[in-house]
């Protein structure tokens, strides 16, 4: 669960760098470079929108680690009692 979340929190500090390359504006006035500066951001764009999604997988990874804990963790304490109630020890 917590290796997850560490990668999520990466994705989400890779995401303020793509944000800022959504925001390139071109050096100059030519068309050149406002023509590579349209680029820059359309890969910038494709780039956090995969970025967010990859984030956003690995919270949903994470949180089903941390349910299927809580269950095997209950599961435990349910047989464990159980052995004891019939005279059986861990």
């Amino acid at each position: 669960m917590h290796e997850w979340n560490d990668l999520a929190n990466e994705f989400q500090d890779d995401l303020i760098s793509a944000t800022a390359m959504q925001r390139v504006e071109g050096p100059g006035l030519e068309y050149a470079s406002a023509g590579n500066a349209e680029q820059i951001k359309a890969s910038a764009d494709a780039l956090h929108e995969t970025l967010l999604a990859r984030e956003q997988y690995c919270r949903a990874m994470a949180e089903k680690f941390k349910t299927a804990l809580g269950k095997y963790a209950n599961a435990e304490d349910v047989h464990t009692t159980e052995m004891k109630r019939t005279g059986g020890s861990l």
